[in-house]
């Protein structure tokens, strides 16, 4: 599903799933992105059904911890959701985000439709042609796939575990980054 409508406001939302590394860093920052609705922590791009958190840590299903925003386009628009998520992982790492390797923590953009392919090449270009990283962006450009929500302790996992190890000394500074970066942005409550 691609959109969705509110009843409320009649509003017109969108999808997208990205892939940067550990879900619990991803959804805790656009948790707090002003326009986005809703995040689901999940599984993509693999060849298991229903696969378990377990599975995909072996390494063997081939799906990689996403995140599924539902967000609203006249608020944030989806090239703006990229620039946040090149901002708040390293998309020069193949199969890596800092001390977690494996194929579940690559980078990548599923796609939903042809404009979300293309602004994702072309921003991708932009980097690119900008020099902005030392190396190569290697993130994929995939077309979306079956999404498999996680299970649900790995939902809102920062917001209920912000003293755990890995929270406190990886996720909590991604996310202090991310708000000085984008302080304006920042939906209201966060």
């Amino acid at each position: 599903m691609t959109e969705q409508t509110n009843s409320l406001s009649n509003t017109h939302m969108e999808v997208a799933t990205l892939a940067g590394g550990c879900f619990w860093c991803i959804e805790a920052c656009y948790q707090q992105l002003d326009g986005v609705k809703s995040v689901v922590s999940g599984y993509e791009g693999g060849h298991v059904d229903n696969p378990t958190y377990e599975q995909v840590c072996e390494g063997e299903t081939g799906h990689a911890e996403v995140v599924r925003l539902t967000y609203d386009p006249s608020v944030v628009t989806f090239e703006e959701l990229l620039i946040v998520f090149f901002q708040i992982h390293d998309p020069t790492t193949v199969n890596r985000q800092g001390n977690d390797i494996g194929t579940q923590y690559r980078s990548a953009i599923f796609y939903q439709d042809e404009a979300q392919k293309t602004a994702a090449e072309h921003l991708i270009a932009e980097l690119m042609a900008e020099m902005t990283y030392a190396h190569p962006v290697v993130t994929q450009v995939v077309p979306a796939q079956t999404f498999w929500p996680a299970e649900a302790y790995h939902q809102n996992y920062f917001r209920q575990h912000p003293d755990q190890g890995y929270c406190a000394y990886v996720v909590a500074p991604k996310l202090k980054k991310f708000r000085e970066k984008f302080a304006r942005r920042l939906k209201t409550a966060a």
